[in-house]
């Protein structure tokens, strides 16, 4: 969230500045033709300095769900606390991370549609944090804006310290903040989720001001599910059978702990990563449920997984070995109309997938490893399954899923376009930014008024995850073509390729007040990839 200096990365931005170029005419042209090259844009690996577990030797742990503190007036409370624990993640070895009651990924949370919760964020790390339930439909209070922080107790809160030296200087994100849009709670904060939603896989994470990337990458993020009746009553899999997926890489140390490239390791003063590592960092580890490439033994039966890529920069192309379909059934915010099947599925940072994989198409004592193509060695594995014996299974993958109202293009009322690329500051540093700007918390790039339907249209000169706070949309264009298969559905992220231009209906319901939207590559929202809009 605050911009970020370059010296020494001179190969990655001519590379970026030549796509830039490229993405620029054709956005101007009103046409997409390059977005058919899709070739692979990486920053530098983060290697672990030990020698990486052996794959499939750990079994997947999943997380606990949470239960209420108390229930008043049909409302559910909740408390997580955020605090440093030593956990287990390499076997062996301990580390240290910032979990949500001391844990990686946190503790699940699971609403109902419609009826409204509660969660008390206690903070007990040593750094201020600010929640955001991504995908949640929330009034702007609880919505994690990265200056509503809570401070732990103790904590002096200097934003000025933030902007001098480093990534921080110039174009830091606390420099562009107001002082009004500083909101400081102390120790504790309610959030409150009404959820006036469809039942659907959302997810809760850290978004604190220029530091959200390192610490998302020490373990704060956690799952949040949506149920409703009209989920409940597809017969889809459920019980054991029902499992989130929370993918994402990490580095480490010899001794266990979560290697990061920060410029400040305190994470209390000068932000950003060092300059190899501003493109996005990756790790050489795959954890999925905070475990390293763990196995899970299956019945041959029909499994629904909820996968989440939470990894701060990489990409995944997921797929099945020695081969296999995923039953796509929902998509980001909510059910599909119907299901839809893929061999492989491509899942940027922050986009989630609800898949049926049906395992009574394997023998018995065979094992199906699930795989990213992305990627090469041991980024190239994520986890494996092992069918273990034949079981009952009464679940069913219906022909019609939800009622899914079809945006129509007619019906926006407006259309608006943002440009996602590295740009050259005034004194020769590179700086990640939205129409040439970074963030500043006192502007708006837009005001859309409440429950309308707006066109969005985004380009990119690198892979750039966009997501927007509030609104859900449908993605209608990539490159001026049909979008992907698996951009279906409603959706809060769409992953925007190098050269493409990705246009997508949104609507504004819900709440009015000030938004934001972003790149999802965490480094890049760090580095000011974001702008605020303002519901009217």
């Amino acid at each position: 969230m605050s911009a970020g200096r370059s010296r020494s990365v001179p190969l990655s931005r001519r590379r970026l500045l030549g796509v830039a170029g490229a993405a620029g005419v054709a956005a101007a042209a009103g046409v997409a033709g390059c977005g058919s090259l899709t070739r692979e844009v990486s920053g530098e690996l983060l290697s672990s300095a030990g020698r990486p577990p052996e794959p499939y030797r750990v079994p997947l742990p999943v997380p606990r769900t949470a239960v209420p503190v108390r229930t008043t007036r049909g409302v559910d409370h909740y408390e997580l606390v955020q605090r440093v624990a030593d956990v287990e993640i390499l076997p062996g070895l301990r580390t240290q991370v910032w979990g949500y009651d001391g844990s990686f990924p946190g503790t699940t949370l699971v609403g109902r549609s419609g009826r409204q919760i509660v969660v008390r964020v206690r903070n007990e790390l040593p750094v201020p944090t600010s929640t955001h339930l991504h995908g949640g439909i929330q009034a702007p209070e609880s919505d994690g804006y990265p200056t509503d922080l809570v401070v732990p107790k103790g904590y002096r809160h200097d934003p000025a310290a933030q902007g001098k030296g480093g990534h921080g200087a110039g174009h830091g994100g606390a420099m562009h903040v107001a002082p009004a849009d500083w909101k400081l709670s102390q120790g504790v904060k309610d959030y409150t989720y009404p959820l006036d939603q469809p039942a659907a896989t959302l997810w809760y994470h850290d978004h604190r001001m220029d530091f959200s990337a390192p610490q998302v990458w020490r373990g704060l993020a956690g799952m949040f599910l949506v149920r409703d009746d009209e989920e409940e009553a597809l017969n889809l899999p459920a019980g054991e059978r029902d499992i989130p997926l929370m993918i994402c890489d990490r580095a480490f140390e010899e001794d266990g702990a979560l290697r990061y490239p920060s410029l400040d390791s305190s994470l209390t003063g000068v932000p950003g990563v060092k300059d190899a590592y501003m493109e996005g960092v990756m790790g050489d580890v795959v954890l999925v449920n905070g475990a390293p490439w763990p196995e899970l033994e299956v019945e041959a039966a029909r499994y629904r997984f909820r996968l989440l890529n939470a990894s701060n920069a990489r990409r995944y192309r997921l797929e099945l070995e020695p081969g296999g379909t995923f039953t796509q059934i929902g998509s980001d915010a909510g059910l599909l109309a119907a299901p839809r099947s893929h061999k492989k599925l491509p899942i940027a940072p922050a986009e989630r997938f609800d898949v049926v994989v049906d395992f009574s198409q394997y023998p018995v004592g065979s094992t199906v490893t699930l795989v990213n193509t992305l990627g090469e060695g041991g980024t190239r594995r994520v986890m494996r399954f092992k069918v273990a014996r034949r079981a009952k299974d009464d679940s069913r993958v219906p022909a019609g899923l939800a009622d899914v109202e079809p945006l129509r293009a007619a019906a926006a009322v407006a259309e608006r376009q943002f440009d996602f690329r590295q740009t050259s500051a005034s004194d020769g540093t590179t700086i990640w930014t939205v129409n040439g700007k970074p963030f500043r918390s006192a502007e708006f790039a837009a005001r859309p008024r409440l429950g309308t339907v707006e066109r969005w249209r985004f380009t990119s000169d690198f892979h750039h995850p966009v997501h927007l706070h509030l609104a859900h949309f449908q993605v209608v264009a990539r490159s001026g073509k049909a979008p992907l298969e698996t951009d279906a559905g409603w959706k809060d992220t769409v992953d925007v390729r190098p050269y493409e231009v990705v246009d997508v209906l949104a609507r504004f319901s819900g709440h009015r007040g000030r938004y934001m939207f972003h790149c999802h590559n965490l480094e890049h929202e760090d580095m000011a990839m974001m702008a605020n809009f303002q519901v009217v």
